[in-house]
């Protein structure tokens, strides 16, 4: 489980597999089209090979009208899956032309894209992930809450008393929302953080652990083999 300060787009042209967003799990295949918003988490696991494109907006995009939620369009149709690819080709070219204006010109491709992001959802080729049952909208408020507060030391108590629901509850709905308990979700996005600040700073281990919300270096040690079979500093040396 992550979540990233900028938008998202997950294009996946072969392969299938189950994708978690806000808390709610649904199956991918071929031609499937995710939108993310920032801050939003989430994680995909795949059967098999999986081929696709992520491509990471930028983050000062608030003015072109990306949804402000994640959106998960299955297309069936060869034009519109014809589409979809021009259009993400056309603006990762532009992000790694480095070419002078290349700015205003991804602002003005991405409001098209939004546009047409917009028409999918009016003509019901996309689904607004906001709908759903109960236990649907507590998970993706609990999922908000992760990632607005998982460098600090709350589990899975403190998460529900800010959600006016009991653990039990907000376990129980993690599990019918997206089939794994509320620590699950919680351990997982503290987890990917954790891989992160190894694999890609030199932040002293002690560090990492405290930029969690860990007491101890030991103690994230332990917690983080737990997860992996490793410990940090292995896996620092060989992610």
């Amino acid at each position: 489980m992550r979540g990233y300060s900028a938008p998202v787009l997950l294009w996946f042209t072969r392969g299938k597999g189950r994708i978690t967003v806000a808390g709610q799990t649904r199956g991918y295949g071929p031609h499937n089209l995710v939108y993310i918003p920032p801050k939003v988490m989430h994680g995909f696991d795949m059967v098999g090979q999986v081929y696709g494109t992520a491509l990471f907006l930028p983050r000062d995009m608030d003015n072109v009208g990306l949804p402000e939620t994640p959106l998960h369009l299955r297309l069936v149709d060869a034009g519109l899956q014809a589409e979809v690819t021009a259009q993400i080709n056309n603006m990762q070219r532009e992000l790694e032309s480095g070419r002078a204006r290349s700015d205003r010109a991804l602002e003005h491709m991405t409001g098209l894209f939004s546009v047409w992001l917009q028409r999918q959802l009016d003509e019901g080729n996309a689904r607004d992930e906001r709908s759903g049952t109960s236990a649907d909208r507590l998970a993706a408020a609990y999922t908000n809450l992760i990632e607005e507060h998982f460098r600090t030391d709350q589990g899975v108590a403190e998460y529900a008393a800010k959600l006016n629901v009991t653990p039990t509850h907000l376990t129980r709905a993690c599990n019918v929302a997206c089939g794994r308990p509320a620590l699950q979700l919680l351990q997982d996005r503290r987890h990917y953080e954790a891989r992160r600040l190894l694999s890609e700073t030199r932040l002293p281990i002690k560090e990492v652990a405290s930029a969690l919300g860990f007491s101890s270096a030991a103690y994230f040690s332990r917690a983080f083999q737990a997860q992996t079979g490793r410990t940090p500093s292995s896996f620092r040396k060989n992610p």
